[in-house]
């Protein structure tokens, strides 16, 4: 078969670029959008700071798992049909989740929310790879991963706007009820997959999962996406940590900054639009291997700009850590997808897999490490966490193969 890939410049790269924006921002406005309420759930619930974040943490745990086989459903049904489920059900499940009356009824409901998610980011990436020409896919990755920060950043905006005027619920159900209406647009906007060919499901379920396994295994035996795989898990981990946690060290004394106030501090996410966009150009062009240097150097750079008291310090540090995070970010996943020679959905997924595990494990760390050694901890636990990310990004490096994957692209790896 003949494959048609969607062209930088034509309609249809535009309506796949804006409608995998939609989706993702509606993704990880619904994902990310209860981190600055982890103190307001501290004090209504009468929970820790590590016991709150869990409210994250099994949410993204539960996406990383649910991945797995969101995969497989969309060689089934079609990659457009699983990621409009997921966007739909998932804003659905905000809405209920504004009206739970115990923090467990509202781990349950957030663990749900995982399930429901996974359908777009697990399949996102994939459909890219598949339905892009080779030479714009760093660029259509940049642009997805864009919509990422974008409802990131938002989501945790207008969370901590509203509950400060309103109250949590009531930020909760309106992220809901907009996120529904988004995702009848994502359904409408988003073109069909040109390369798609749907599987026949002949075999029975215990063939169909030991050929899942078998692919995923097939992955794991690349030592280079395996490094792929712990670097996104190391990044994220820390990631997620500074963001838990920096809330809760501005709400108390010598800061004692509003709701509000924090949730406006993820303006800073402006710069991870920036720079998955931009560095993902530089990938295409200067190679993955520089890129990824400089974005881990620039997440520590970040992180210890964070450690002096002054509040501007601690902002500009928000700023640099995350414009390194997410140049890290979209380097990492879009590699994955040229060095993946086949399956690639799976292996994405499998990047995808590592890299909320390291959301979930990272979040709660942190609380162990906040609770225990304060802000100066949180940083600890990050930087070691950066600095293993780049040991595997040394060994991947060296690994032989990898400047020759990156050839048909006019670049180096």
């Amino acid at each position: 078969m003949q494959v048609a890939y969607i062209q930088q410049g034509t309609p249809e790269f535009r309506k796949a670029s804006f409608g995998l924006f939609i989706g993702a921002w509606v993704t990880f406005t619904i994902l990310y959008c209860i981190q600055p309420l982890l103190p307001a759930f501290s004090q209504h619930f009468q929970v820790s700071p590590a016991v709150s974040s869990l409210s994250l943490s099994v949410t993204t745990a539960a996406l990383a798992v649910g991945m797995l086989f969101m995969a497989s459903l969309s060689h089934r049904y079609g990659p457009k049909r699983i990621m409009t489920i997921s966007v739909l059900s998932s804003s659905a499940l905000v809405l209920i989740s504004a009206w739970v009356q115990d923090f467990a009824s509202l781990l349950v409901v957030r663990t749900m929310q995982g399930i429901a998610l996974a359908g777009l980011p697990s399949i996102a990436m994939g459909y890219l790879g598949e339905e892009v020409e080779p030479k714009s896919l760093g660029y259509a990755m940049g642009l997805y991963i864009a919509g990422n920060t974008v409802g990131g950043m938002s989501g945790r905006i207008l969370t901590g706007m509203i509950s400060d005027w309103l109250s949590w619920r009531w930020a909760l159900g309106f992220l809901g009820a907009l996120g529904v209406l988004l995702g009848v647009v994502f359904w409408w906007i988003l073109p069909a997959a040109r390369n798609f060919q749907p599987r026949r499901v002949d075999a029975p379920l215990s063939r169909r999962l030991w050929q899942a396994l078998s692919v995923y295994a097939r992955h794991l035996r690349d030592p280079g996406l395996v490094c792929l795989f712990c670097i996104g898990f190391l990044l994220m981990g820390g990631f997620v940590a500074l963001y838990n946690y920096i809330g809760y060290q501005l709400m108390a004394p010598p800061y004692r900054l509003s709701q509000t106030a924090v949730g406006w501090l993820f303006i800073v996410y402006t710069v991870g639009t920036f720079s998955s966009a931009w560095m993902g150009k530089v990938a295409d062009r200067r190679g993955r291997r520089l890129t990824l240097w400089i974005g881990t150097v620039t997440m520590v750079l970040g992180a210890l700009m964070t450690l002096p008291e002054a509040l501007v310090w601690k902002v500009l540090g928000l700023a640099v850590f995350t414009f390194g995070f997410f140049a890290s970010h979209s380097t990492a996943s879009g590699w994955v997808g040229r060095r993946a020679s086949s399956h690639k959905a799976e292996a994405s997924s499998l990047y995808l897999l590592f890299y909320y595990i390291g959301s979930s494990v990272g979040g709660f760390v942190g609380g162990l490490f906040w609770s225990g050694f304060a802000w100066r901890g949180v940083i600890a636990m990050i930087l070691a966490f950066t600095v293993l990310a780049m040991g595997l990004h040394l060994r991947l490096s060296r690994l032989t193969g990898t400047v020759a994957a990156a050839k048909p692209r006019g670049g180096t790896v």
